[in-house]
């Protein structure tokens, strides 16, 4: 498949997957061999690990790798060139937490939280709300680490738009209770996405991918949803296809659960569907338990086929399919499952987040 100057390989993609495994934001050694058997293990590309962007308010964590700075960037270099050896391609996820955040949090103790509002996913107002200033500078850290991407020799980038972090934070209504031009109806609500989104276009070639991965779930607030109908969601990504946006990942924690009522179109088959653009489907693929239960409740996740997700891939609902935990689990899942020795597949257990394998 191509999209842009992007090809690859197959169909197989690894989840973005925060591991802090980054001392002081520095991905090093480690982290390139960890994304290096993934690749060599049969994925066709893999969307690294959030990376925080050049922005004072961007992270909550020391050991969650940055994008900027000399040693960081270095290290970025070093994953990237480990994985296109090993026959992938790669892009980073780049990523602002927004009101996520706690007050005095690393890397910058200094910074306040900041969102649309100042209003925290729990309804809470610890931070501040951010002025255009603060807007136009995280809209320029954005732009900058895209052209840096580039110019460091990845495929493309993602945008993390969902699960409650900023970008999403001002999709969000419960989030976003602005009266400007960045609030209000969805397509004003839309707006800061665009605005990212055109910068980080203008920052690189035209045919530099750019995905843009957004849910309605949000972290502790799972029956969330920024669209009720396919027209909600329609007005929300048609700035973003406009702005430059090539490819939605849509992110869900289950990939066979319909997004609407009257359809079996998942998220992201609606994404399709309505822009036109490639999408990429996540949730559970290969496992029997989704990620809140294995982490929260501590069930085993079995090995689960595949049978029913590759009809709907050649159904053409989607178009790439994100794995995650079962990648964690299993470095070659994704050879064994394009061999068919799915009973040499590892099962993914908790466990295996405390390690860097």
């Amino acid at each position: 498949m191509t999209v842009g100057s992007l090809t690859v390989a197959n169909r197989i993609v690894m989840s973005p997957m925060t591991r802090e495994f980054s001392p002081d934001g520095v991905p090093r050694a480690d982290v390139a061999q960890y994304y290096a058997r993934r690749a060599a293990g049969g994925v066709g590309l893999i969307i690294t690990e959030g990376t925080y962007i050049d922005h004072p308010s961007a992270g909550d964590s020391d050991r969650v790798p940055r994008f900027h700075g000399e040693e960081a960037l270095a290290g970025w270099a070093h994953v990237a060139a480990e994985v296109h050896r090993a026959g992938a391609k790669i892009i980073p996820q780049l990523w602002h937490v927004g009101m996520v955040r706690a007050p005095g949090a690393p890397p910058f103790p200094e910074a306040a939280p900041m969102g649309p509002s100042g209003i925290g996913l729990d309804g809470s107002r610890s931070g501040q709300a951010m002025t255009q200033d603060d807007v136009d500078a995280v809209v320029a850290a954005y732009a900058d680490a895209a052209g840096t991407a580039e110019g460091l020799g990845f495929d493309g980038i993602e945008l993390h738009a969902g699960h409650g972090y900023l970008i999403d934070q001002f999709l969000w209504e419960y989030t976003n209770r602005r009266s400007d031009r960045y609030g209000g109806d969805l397509a004003s609500r839309a707006r800061f996405a665009a605005e990212i989104v055109a910068a980080c276009r203008k920052a690189v070639a035209r045919d530099f991918p750019i995905l843009f991965r957004f849910s309605q779930w949000k972290a502790d607030h799972y029956d969330a949803r920024l669209a009720e109908t396919p027209e909600e969601l329609e007005a929300i990504l048609t700035p973003l296809v406009e702005a430059g946006v090539d490819v939605f990942h849509a992110s869900t924690r289950r990939y066979w659960r319909p997004e609407f009522d009257g359809s079996d179109l998942n998220l992201a088959g609606w994404a399709k569907k309505l822009t036109g653009k490639p999408a990429i489907t996540v949730g559970s693929v290969g496992l029997s338990e989704d990620v809140i239960a294995t982490l929260e409740d501590g069930k085993q996740a079995r090995v689960a086929g595949i049978e029913k997700l590759l009809d709907r891939l050649e159904g053409d609902e989607f178009d790439l399919v994100s794995v995650g935990r079962a990648l964690l689990a299993d470095p070659e899942w994704a050879e064994k499952i394009l061999t068919g020795r799915m009973d040499a597949v590892v099962p993914h257990t908790a466990e295996q987040l405390d390690v860097l394998h």
